[in-house]
């Protein structure tokens, strides 16, 4: 099998020399060796960064409130589908299916994600897919951290707004070189300081927009770090929002060791399609009783604690997950973005 920095060096050759940084981070990410296709992924055990579905299962507690509130807004359904898009190794899955929620029977739980590796990890009651199933869906479609991780076009102030392209050195390093683009986007501000980036999301508006096409009556909800304006991002430090991860910490420079870590952006709220409600993570936990499952987990604990089993163990330790997911410096300031369709809206 190709590694990544292979396919990458093929891919420039057969462009002329230079090919845009999406394609870059599409070979760098889920190409034959890419970082997601050859086991990158979230856990804390093994993984390369944490996300709020391995925190721990409250989180899924919590999602499966929301669930069951929104079945039944939508009259308690003999079918109910949910569709977990980005799904990883299934942890958010089986945090759900474990909180045994009341729509449970009637519940349909769809786990998308590219990688095989990855879906062979996927837990019983669940079907496992590579690709979305075709619509139309009368349920939830959820997508934690999916955006973020997609690919990008990269534009670069120089006096005037040029597109990044990547090209390969003659000692084979990757390096960028910038070409003037057809059309400049227009959410990019006039000017800018010398050396400005932005990201250029057109791949998450597309997703977003096909997955909303999909659904009948439901919601899509989307989880993930944000920034509400791309002119704003244009004048923020680019390391501040186009990073790098592995083996749970920061990784090198987006064109080093292609393949090795994952790239990862700020997602820009004013490129998707407008009509979303947003919230952030913190805000949206508590309304659907994150504090109320503490005291529950608290309760338990101290009646158990005396001779504590597993289900005693995971109820305390909702008390440490619920500072986590709720920090609204880390975790608990994502964005939650709510699209509402059919009966929903």
């Amino acid at each position: 099998m190709p590694s990544a920095a292979d396919e990458i060096t093929a891919a420039i050759a057969a462009a002329g020399g230079a090919i845009p940084f999406s394609e870059y981070m599409q070979l760098a990410l889920y190409g034959q060796g890419g970082f997601y296709t050859t086991g990158g992924r979230a856990g804390r055990r093994g993984g390369d960064f944490i996300t709020s579905p391995e925190v721990g299962p409250l989180f899924g507690t919590v999602i499966a409130r929301a669930l069951d509130a929104w079945w039944k807004e939508l009259g308690s359904p003999s079918h109910f589908d949910v569709v977990e898009c980005g799904a990883g190794p299934g942890t958010l899955a089986r945090s759900i299916l474990a909180a045994q929620p009341e729509c449970a029977d009637a519940m349909h739980y769809v786990a998308v994600e590219i990688s095989a590796s990855q879906r062979a990890l996927h837990p019983q009651g669940v079907e496992s897919r590579e690709t979305m199933p075709d619509g139309p869906i009368t349920g939830v479609i959820l997508a934690n951290e999916l955006l973020d991780n997609l690919p990008f076009r990269l534009f670069v102030f120089d006096g005037s707004w040029m597109e990044a392209f990547v090209s390969q050195a003659s000692n084979g390093q990757f390096v960028e070189v910038l070409r003037a683009p057809d059309v400049v986007p227009s959410c990019l501000p006039q000017t800018a300081p010398l050396g400005s980036r932005a990201p250029i999301q057109d791949t998450a508006a597309s997703w977003v927009r096909d997955i909303l096409s999909k659904i009948d009556h439901g919601r899509l909800l989307l989880f993930d770090y944000c920034s509400a304006s791309t002119s704003e991002i244009a004048l923020t430090p680019w390391r501040e929002w186009l990073r790098t991860y592995r083996d749970q910490g920061r990784g090198t420079h987006y064109l080093s060791d292609p393949g090795s870590q994952d790239i990862t952006t700020q997602v820009m709220l004013d490129q998707l399609p407008s009509g979303s409600i947003t919230s952030t993570q913190a805000d949206f936990l508590k309304q659907w009783g994150i504090d109320e499952l503490v005291r529950e987990g608290t309760n338990y604990w101290e009646n158990m604690n005396h001779a504590p089993d597993v289900a005693a163990m995971k109820m305390r330790s909702r008390s440490t997950e619920l500072i986590v997911l709720t920090d609204y410096s880390g975790l608990g300031g994502f964005n939650v973005n709510r699209y509402d369709l059919g009966r929903f809206s």
